[in-house]
């Protein structure tokens, strides 16, 4: 599932650089692999819980959040799994970064301000973040959880 999720976006960046014009084909082929893996995802977590690193390693549970984090055509059930991420997170089995990225993901899709900063969006060519609640605080937030200050985030998306 995550070897799919990856090279969908891999052939989609390589081959629309700007993000726009996705020709149907490959849009439709996105698609059909974020669709296909957010219902495996969701049979998974039905029958076993949040796929954690005690069930499936750090890899699985890494590939767990990709697939959450791009099942953005199913924004409640990207909820659903925010919320098991957060009690998997607490109990030592899920990444405080990974949740981090959902957490984000999941408010500015319910028109909230980002918490952690991961979101962006292009403005005039250029790759920002989305609005971020108390954003002078934002380092702070981001350190707790493992991931680098704003300000390089920025500056590595941008190249």
């Amino acid at each position: 599932m995550e070897k799919s999720d990856q090279e969908i976006r891999r052939l989609i960046s390589e081959k629309y650089p700007s993000g726009r014009g996705i020709e149907p084909q490959d849009a439709a082929r996105w698609e059909e692999i974020d669709s296909a893996n957010t219902a495996r995802l969701e049979e998974i977590i039905e029958a076993r819980g949040w796929p954690g690193k005690s069930l499936v390693g750090e890899d699985g549970a890494s590939a767990a959040f990709l697939i959450a984090q791009h099942a953005d055509r199913d924004p409640d059930f990207q909820r659903r799994a925010l919320e098991l991420m957060k009690a998997a997170a607490a109990a030592g089995e899920a990444s405080p970064r990974h949740l981090a990225y959902l957490t984000d993901r999941v408010r500015i899709k319910d028109g909230l301000p980002q918490v952690y900063g991961t979101q962006m969006t292009i403005a005039d060519g250029v790759p920002v973040p989305h609005p971020i609640e108390d954003e002078a605080n934002v380092d702070k937030r981001r350190a707790e959880v493992g991931l680098e200050p704003l300000s390089e985030y920025i500056e590595r998306i941008r190249k």
